[in-house]
């Protein structure tokens, strides 16, 4: 009986990594990263200001991660442009997101049962684009692990990793929020996942690549999803990272609290100034002259 059920999930699992993403899923996959561009500050205002920075915005959320891969293994990047179908699906989502007429097909997409299910199918995508990342940088180096791991992980997060050259593109310049340094949720998973997949194609990690794509897909969902309907931005991984980070990195608690002390010092400083310099003898009697005359007036 177990091994019956273990069959089943393996061909379950197998149909699923056969699953063609296009143009469902991509359609999806699209549909979420124009969103994010959109919930963008001023992303609404330059599309009417200047709607080919906006598009070349959208295409850079849509297909960001492939050009990334492609600069990093020396192909073009903008080889992937050559795919006409989805660069013009990617480009009616974005017409449809910010000059659909009344804003009827940005209200539907963003209405949060059906938003879930396009974060759903995104992640689908995502995982999908990692396992390829990985076995592409396999196929031209087969011995180079962190290459597998670099392009696995610019595929599954490459629009977060250029978020500051997007910025660029709508006159913002926000060098404290590059990824590398603040981490979301999806970029730290993807780089976790290009690990496995790593380790599963050089034969480290006894798994298949199609149990993989479905259990690590299936815990993408489920964060995911659970993150965006409760509006959360706490990582799943944070009490492991909190407990095994300070163990094999150290603890920055002792340069917080100087800092800290430092900043609440400053802030006294600030607060409470430094009274101003005593009157002399004759300006108190000036003073005192003035009032009186005043008086007497």
């Amino acid at each position: 009986m177990e091994l019956a059920g273990a069959l089943q999930l393996g061909e379950l699992a197998a149909a699923f990594a056969a699953l063609p993403v296009f143009p469902l899923f991509d359609t999806a996959y699209f549909i979420v990263s124009v969103l994010y561009l959109k919930y963008e500050p001023g992303a609404v205002e330059m599309s009417r200001r200047s709607p080919f920075a906006s598009w070349l915005c959208a295409m850079l959320h849509c297909f960001g991660s492939y050009i990334l891969a492609d600069l990093l293994l020396g192909e073009s990047p903008i080889d992937y442009f050559s795919n006409n179908s989805s660069v013009i699906l990617a480009t009616a989502v974005w017409y449809l997101i910010f000059f659909c007429p009344m804003n009827l097909f940005y209200k539907c997409v963003s209405f949060l049962p059906m938003k879930l299910i396009f974060v759903a199918m995104k992640e689908v995508v995502r995982v999908r684009k990692i396992a390829a990342g990985v076995h592409h940088a396999h196929h031209r180096y087969h011995h180079g692990w962190f290459i597998m791991m670099a392009t696995g992980w610019v595929k599954g997060s490459g629009v977060a990793l250029m978020s500051n050259f997007e910025q660029l593109l709508r006159g913002v310049w926000k060098p404290e929020s590059n990824e590398i340094l603040r981490m979301s949720f999806p970029t730290k998973a993807s780089l976790y996942g290009t690990v496995l997949f790593t380790l599963q194609q050089t034969h480290w990690l006894p798994i298949s690549e199609a149990n993989l794509i479905f259990f690590f897909t299936m815990f993408m969902i489920v964060c995911k999803v659970f993150m965006t309907a409760t509006h959360s931005h706490a990582s799943p991984f944070a009490p492991v990272e909190s407990f095994i980070c300070p163990v094999f990195f150290g603890s920055v608690s002792s340069g917080h609290t100087s800092h800290h002390h430092d900043h609440h010092a400053a802030s006294h400083e600030v607060s409470h100034p430094p009274p101003p310099p005593a009157k002399s003898k004759e300006e108190l009697n000036e003073g005192t002259r003035k009032r009186k005359a005043k008086k007497a007036e």
